[in-house]
Order: structure tokens, then C-alpha cells, then sequence
């Protein structure tokens, strides 16, 4: 098999039939008859899994993966990693922003030498509160985890064999297709890409999902969040300690102290909230230490279709 497209698909089942077309006319484009195309059903409440059995009976070449229940777009990244045949695969989403023409521009620029090359979008479609919180989660995210992130880059991407077999040797459980790459420190490239608008449905990322997933990025990649309760404590602690010695000396200067019933109760407030968040915090790090050593299963597949492992 020369080149696998692996597929998270959720709540896109109109947009399926279309972009099996524009893939096998990619193909086409650059030449390549031993491909697969494997589709992973992310437990979507919709026909999504219907429509792709349907696509799996009329081609081989086309393959299915329909997990239990929805484990999250990452994790059907992965589960489509480990049963990719490919010399190169290809990962990008279902809902036709990432555009199957821009797929001969990935694997060009891979053939130049590189083990990873991955899709840059140029002006992006999205709407533009979705393009702010991009952006601004971004900012904090790359502050967290000491890395520069590009707000134009996704998933859209092809990566050798080599890169996906360490890529699978990493089952933790809080997983960012992009961030495994850039830490496993292969060559990586950039193409730029047009993205296109979405044609059908929205977003299953809403800001509330997308807050969770970037506190539980910032968390499993960094312990900078930690570190920065720890400087806050000791600015405050410091703050506390000039005040006091201010109005220590205050007093035995002018014989005057100050009776600050509300200054006081509002610090004991501010200082029992911080106490509690950093409690919290800390008590969120022990709860993913305590779900990795569980080594529970990234995911569960009720059916495969086309597929022989």
C-alpha cells in the first residue's frame, strides 16, 4: 500500500460521497492506483456509519472503523493510524474544509525529503469569533507548553511510516495528532493550502469543548501551570511581607495604625481562592496520572468493514 487517507468522521455524513469522489480524483492527479481510504466513524449520532458501509461495498479501496461510542476526533486519528497500511498517510477532516485537490501539493513536497509535511491554510473559513478563539487559544497554549504554535496549521498532513509507528507508541490518553509530531522531532514541512468554507452542519467544537481540550492540552503538556501558582504565591507572599513591614515602621514613626477590616477580609478571600485553585490544580495533574495508569484502551471498535486486522 502506498498511501492511506485515515478519516475521523463525526456528524458528516452528507459531505462522505463527495469527498470519496474528489480523493480518487486526487489520485488520479499524481498517478496512484495501491491507495486506501479509511473512514473512522467517531460514534456519530447520525447515518455517518450507514453511509460509509454503503462506500465500503462498492469499493474495496474504501475501509470502516465504527468506534463504540465517541472518543474524541484525536483518538479516531489514532485509531486510523493503526491500521493504516501506507508507505505515507494522509489525516485530514470529513467536512470538506480540507480540500482533497490540496493533497498532491502534501505528497510533492513529502517526496523532496521531508517526514512530515503539513497543510497551511491561507485564509482560513471559518467564522470569525471561531477565528479569535483560535487565535487566543493559541497565544496561551503556546505561553503553557514553551511552543510557538501556527494558528494556520491543523491536521491536514502527511507523515511517512516511520513517523506513524512512533506516533502509535505514544497511548497516552490525552492525545494532539499535531503536538506528537513536533515533539517526535522529525523534518517537517509547510504547503500552503486553500481552506475551503464548511458546506453542511457546524462545528462539533463549541467553546465550552474547546476550552476543556485546550486545558487538557496545556495540562498533559506542561507543568508550566504549576509553576505559575508557585511565582504568583511568592509575589504574593512578598507583597504581604513589604505591606506588613511598611506598617510596622508606620507605627513606630508616627504612633498610627490602621484598622483595614476591609482590606483584610478581602485578602483572606483572595488568598483562600488562590489556596483552593492551586489545590485544584494540583488535584487535576493527580487525576491524569491516575487515568494513564489505568491503561485503558484509547478506543473500542464495534464494527470493521474492509479491513482484514
Amino acid at each position: 500500500m502506498h498511501i492511506s487517507v485515515v478519516i475521523p468522521v463525526y456528524k458528516c455524513s452528507e459531505c462522505i460521497e463527495e469527498l470519496h469522489q474528489r480523493l480518487c480524483i486526487a489520485f488520479q492527479k499524481i498517478s496512484v492506483t495501491d491507495y486506501e481510504i479509511i473512514f473512522v466513524n467517531d460514534g456519530s449520532p447520525e447515518n455517518d456509519w450507514e453511509v460509509i458501509r454503503r462506500l465500503c461495498c462498492q469499493e474495496k479501496k474504501v475501509k470502516g472503523l465504527n468506534l463504540s461510542r465517541n472518543f474524541g476526533q484525536h483518538k479516531a486519528i489514532t485509531a486510523g493510524l493503526d491500521y493504516a497500511k501506507g508507505e505515507w498517510v494522509v489525516i485530514m477532516d470529513c467536512d470538506l474544509q480540507d480540500q482533497p485537490e490540496e493533497l498532491p501539493k502534501l505528497y510533492t513536497k513529502a517526496n523532496e525529503g521531508y517526514d512530515v509535511v503539513f497543510g497551511k491554510r491561507s485564509g482560513r473559513k471559518d467564522r470569525l469569533h471561531k477565528k479569535i478563539l483560535s487565535k487566543c487559544f493559541n497565544i496561551i497554549f503556546s505561553y503553557l507548553i514553551g511552543q510557538k504554535i501556527d494558528n494556520s496549521v491543523a491536521n491536514y498532513s502527511i507523515i511517512s511510516k516511520k513517523v506513524v509507528h512512533e506516533i502509535i507508541k505514544m497511548r497516552e490518553s490525552s492525545r494532539s495528532h499535531a503536538l506528537f509530531i513536533y515533539w517526535l522531532g522529525f523534518d517537517v514541512a509547510y504547503v500552503d493550502i486553500v481552506h475551503a468554507s464548511r458546506k453542511v452542519g457546524k462545528s462539533a467544537y463549541n467553546f465550552r469543548k474547546a476550552f476543556n481540550m485546550a486545558a487538557d492540552f496545556a495540562i498533559s503538556r506542561s507543568n508550566k501551570p504549576l509553576k505559575l501558582f508557585v511565582k504568583f504565591g511568592v509575589y504574593i507572599a512578598l507583597i504581604a511581607m513589604f505591606y506588613g513591614a511598611y506598617l510596622v515602621i508606620n507605627y513606630f514613626i508616627n504612633g498610627t495604625s490602621l484598622l483595614g477590616w476591609t482590606s483584610l477580609m478581602v485578602s483572606l478571600y483572595f488568598i483562600g481562592g488562590l489556596l483552593l485553585a492551586s489545590m485544584g490544580l494540583v488535584g487535576i495533574y493527580v487525576g491524569r496520572t491516575y487515568d494513564e495508569v489505568k491503561q485503558r484502551p484509547l478506543y473500542a471498535i464495534k464494527d470493521k468493514v474492509n479491513i482484514e486486522f
